[in-house]
């Protein structure tokens, strides 16, 4: 950071915080309601053939698989009685005339047994939502309150589900989720604040800069959401990083001015030299995060790209909120930041960075480097093989609480009947000529054969229904939904569950079979498929933006070849153990009582790729951390063994203090009854954790005194490229004149008195 920009900051310390307020009122006043403004959906890929399918046939038919569900109950007697048949109908007729729905049949108006549950006591009606994600969110919070009925109060039990339902109970679900996490994290971030920073004035800075990232973070959303598609699931990345985001690099900067504060300087000038040297590390640190979670721009989903939105808004809001407001703070509030101090603490010393803990840490590591190098590495190895045997699928309504009226609906129906009506398969077929009959013989026999797949339960189309290769029942009026200029559409109910492995298998088994049509296929199992291709076929683009970028950042910032590659490696070593501990975990389904979620058998996909991120990004946080304190100590000493034990006793307690910190947060939004967000809050807690305890107090500096000068070395040529573009963290300050040095004596941080200016 220039120094005319750090001492215009404090010049101006006071417009530089009304203007902060101004933006944290705007920011609330517009931003604060986004949560009722952005979508539950965006896990297809647009541009996959299941997504164009379900288009086409919404488009030329208006029909397409049912998205809401009604099981019905009878009280007494079967579904077939009369009195039933007649409430039944009532039913259909009453849904059929709500606005937004459209395609709606059930069992009485079609008479087709997979309708009608084993027992008999049971039947389903089903619908489609008309319109896109949003206007499907509005119509079903009308329909549920007004269709969920009590045997009690009428003659039939009606519970709503189906993929609406099941969508806006996820997002009610997580709206309460978030605010019960916050209310969780706020008070217990606090505590261990005020016990890291010793004060109540200290402690509530982070807090301040976390308030102003989320709130700004709300409002850039709020208009993103107005020229693309953002998921409400891109809120739990907003408050989590942005409270642990703002409390890393407010912890760099808080405890970098202290220390200059310590060493003698007048107030004004230590936080210049803080924001000159440790917020140029918050900079670029702030740089890697962006660029981590930027690569998620890469895949089409708009689920995976509102979390890019997200990530770089937060990145660069708590970047400029750490070097611009809160250098601001600390010019107004001089040394009155150790004010209401609990108990006596020692001034930072330097003779403290040759004896403490930290210190005596790194040398023991580099006395033994190789094994411990060796059995750090092999550790997480043993850690990470669980993901070898990761096992990626799509979220269904096992992620929801299993009380949840959606999932035990869902639930009654794939054990009660005998086919999966919501997750029919879509085919859509070109050129067909409605009025030929050679056209509907070549459409019957193509039914029929998909009707004998094994795993499909039934084929509606055109011609009538298919049972096992065999016609069950003659087109009605009710199959007219298929009929259209010069096109037509199946739909392949089956008897598998949708969404699973035999369901990607009942997918390539219809995308193979022979016909003479030109068909696309959707429906989930195709969306399932599809969406693992785009998925994994766009992951290397990712993976190589994050890598390339990163190394070249990181290379300009501390001027040696072997560092950022010595860092790619220890991170996706760490993260590789991450992955294995989840796949232990959520797949394999090991503490799923403790943490009360039902195990699948897989991993949302989406799910390992936005960890991976975010992971990244935070890994990189901290290692940036602890390399610019090295790198500062070697250019000022030139021993690479000394730099690397003083820069991790500079930053081993503010690295310790700010994963833990992190991990708070990660943690509460584990407490989450959806079971990906309590996977994507403890992987991350853990991925932090281990970073911090594992890579930086222990592989980092093995590995840095196996490498000793090799470090820093680069080729004569990108030295020179290196220098020039000048983003080395080294910053040449000027030393603390003599007549500060005699006046100054080393005091406690908790003594609030006047600046040394004022002594002197």
């Amino acid at each position: 950071m220039p120094a005319s920009i750090a001492r215009f900051i404090v010049r101006r310390r006071r417009l530089v915080l009304v203007g902060a307020i101004l933006f944290m009122a705007i920011a609330g006043t517009f931003g604060g309601s986004v949560a009722t403004k952005l979508s539950n959906g965006g896990f297809d890929d647009p541009k996959a053939e299941s997504s164009a399918t379900k288009t086409l046939i919404e488009k030329t038919f208006g029909a397409g698989s049912p998205n809401l569900v009604l099981l019905v109950r009878t009280r007494e007697g079967t579904v077939d009685d009369d009195s039933v048949t007649t409430a039944g109908l009532a039913l259909t007729k009453e849904l059929a005339a709500t606005p937004g729905v459209a395609g709606v049949a059930s069992y009485w108006t079609l008479q087709a047994p997979p309708l009608k549950s084993n027992k008999g006591d049971q039947a389903l009606v089903l619908a489609r939502l008309t319109g896109n994600e949003d206007q499907v969110r509005k119509t079903i919070e009308e329909i549920s309150p007004r269709f969920t009925r009590t045997a009690t109060g009428s003659s039939l039990e009606v519970v709503v589900t189906g993929e609406a339902e099941v969508f806006r109970q996820v997002g009610t679900t997580i709206e309460g989720d978030l605010k019960r996490a916050e209310t969780i994290a706020l008070p217990i971030t606090l505590i261990l604040l005020v016990l890291v920073f010793g004060g109540l004035v200290a402690a509530s800075l982070p807090l301040f800069v976390g308030a102003l990232t989320v709130l700004g973070t709300f409002l850039v959303l709020t208009v993103v959401n107005s020229f693309t598609d953002v998921s409400i699931f891109a809120l739990n990345l907003t408050t989590a990083m942005g409270l642990g985001l703002a409390i890393d690099y407010a912890l760099f900067i808080i405890s970098r001015y202290r220390e200059e504060l310590a060493a003698g300087w007048p107030v004004h000038d230590a936080v210049v030299r803080s924001v000159r040297t440790a917020g140029r590390t918050v900079v670029f640190s702030a740089a890697t995060v962006a660029i981590s979670l930027s690569s998620l721009l890469v895949f089409r989903q708009a689920f995976l790209r509102s979390f890019a939105y997200a990530g770089v808004a937060v990145a660069a809001l708590a970047a400029i909120a750490s070097v611009v407001v809160l250098p601001a703070l600390l010019a107004v509030l001089g040394t009155r930041i150790n004010a209401l101090q609990l108990g006596k603490r020692k001034a930072p010393s330097t003779d403290t960075l040759e004896t403490g803990f930290w210190h005596r840490l790194a040398l023991a590591v580099m006395k033994r480097p190789g094994r411990i190098g060796i059995a750090g590495v092999a550790l997480l190895v043993l850690l990470g093989t669980p993901f070898v045997h990761l096992n990626v699928g799509l979220s269904d309504h096992r992620v929801l609480p299993q009380k949840a009226t959606a999932r035990t609906a869902l639930e009654r129906i794939s054990t009660d009947f005998s086919s999966r009506e919501n997750g029919a398969a879509e085919i859509f077929v070109r050129n067909f000529e409605p009025t030929s009959s050679d056209a509907k013989d070549s459409l019957s026999a193509y039914a029929s054969t998909l009707s004998s797949l094994k795993g499909v339960a039934r084929v509606d189309a055109l011609t009538g229904s298919f049972v096992g290769g065999r016609l069950v029942a003659p087109a009605n009026a009710a199959s007219q939904r298929f009929v259209a200029d010069n096109a037509t559409w199946l739909s392949v109910v089956p008897s598998v569950e949708p969404v699973s492995p035999a369901g990607e298998d009942l997918v390539r088994k219809i995308r193979a079979a022979d016909t003479n049509f030109d068909v696309q296929v959707g429906g989930p199992s195709a969306q399932l498929v599809d969406s693992k291709a785009s998925l994994f076929g766009r992951l290397p683009y990712a993976g190589l933006i994050i890598a390339v970028v990163t190394f070249v950042l990181l290379f300009l910032m501390f001027g040696g070849l072997l560092v950022p590659l010595k860092a790619l490696i220890l991170n996706v070593l760490s993260l590789s153990a991450t992955f294995g501990a989840m796949v232990w975990i959520f797949q394999d389904g090991h503490l799923a009582h403790f943490l009360k979620f039902t195990p699948t058998g897989t991993i949302d996909a989406t799910t390992p790729v936005l960890m991976f991120c975010i992971a990244f990004g935070l890994s990189m946080d901290y290692e940036v951390f602890l390399l610019s304190r090295i790198k500062e100590e070697h250019d000022r000493h030139g021993d690479n063994t000394r730099a690397v034990a003083v820069g991790l006793e500079k930053t081993g307690r503010i690295v310790t203090a700010a994963s833990l910190l992190i991990a708070v947060v990660f943690v509460a939004f584990a407490t989450s009854g959806i079971s990906f967000i309590k996977l994507f809050g403890l992987g991350l807690a853990l991925a932090v954790l281990m970073d911090a305890f594992v890579i930086r107090a222990t592989l980092v500096p093995a590995f840095m005194r196996l490498a000793g000068e090799a470090n820093w070395w680069a080729p004569a040529t990108l030295r020179r490229i290196q220098e020039r573009i000048g983003l080395s963290e080294h910053v040449e300050l000027e030393p603390l004149p003599a007549e500060l040095r005699v006046a100054h004596t080393p005091r406690s941080p908790s003594d609030d008195r006047d600046t040394l200016t004022a002594s002197v």
